[in-house]
C-alpha cells in the first residue's frame, strides 16, 4: 500500500472517529441533561462553535466530513425502512409529516449557508473553505 494512501486513510479515520466522538459525547449530554433535541444537532452546534472560535481548524476535519457526506444515503435507509413500515401514519398525519420535513430541510440549508458564508466571511477563502477558482491545476 503506498504511503500517501495510508496516511490519508488514516487522517480519514481520525478525523471520522473525532466528529464521531464529538456527537456521542453530545448525545450523553442530551440524555443526561435531558434537552429536548437531539445529539447530533447538539454535536453540529458545537462543531460550528469549534470551528468559528479556531480551536478547531477545518483542515482537522475536512477529509472525514467528505466521506460522511459522499456516503450520506447510507444515514437514510433506516428512515425509509420506517417510511415503508409506518404507512398508516402517513395516511393519517401525512400533510403535517412533509411540512415538518420541508420547514425542517429549509432551516437547515439556510443555517447551513449562513455558517458557510459567516466562515469564509471572516477569515477569507485561505482561512475559511477553499474557493475552487483558487485552487490550482492538477
Amino acid at each position: 500500500m503506498n504511503r500517501s494512501v495510508f496516511t490519508r486513510f488514516a487522517h480519514m479515520i481520525v478525523q471520522v472517529g473525532l466528529l464521531i466522538a464529538i456527537w456521542w459525547a453530545c448525545d450523553a449530554v442530551v440524555h443526561l441533561l435531558r434537552l429536548p433535541l437531539s445529539g447530533g444537532v447538539l454535536g453540529l452546534g458545537v462543531v460550528l462553535a469549534l470551528l468559528f472560535s479556531g480551536v478547531l481548524r477545518v483542515d482537522r476535519v475536512k477529509v472525514g466530513a467528505q466521506l460522511l457526506l459522499t456516503e450520506m444515503i447510507l444515514f437514510f435507509i433506516p428512515a425509509v425502512v420506517a417510511i415503508v413500515r409506518y404507512q398508516d401514519l402517513l395516511v393519517q398525519s401525512g400533510v403535517k409529516l412533509m411540512a415538518l420535513i420541508v420547514i425542517g430541510n429549509a432551516c437547515v440549508m439556510f443555517l447551513t449557508a449562513f455558517a458557510v458564508e459567516a466562515i469564509v466571511r471572516r477569515g477569507g477563502p485561505d482561512r475559511g473553505l477553499p474557493v475552487a477558482a483558487r485552487e490550482q491545476p492538477a
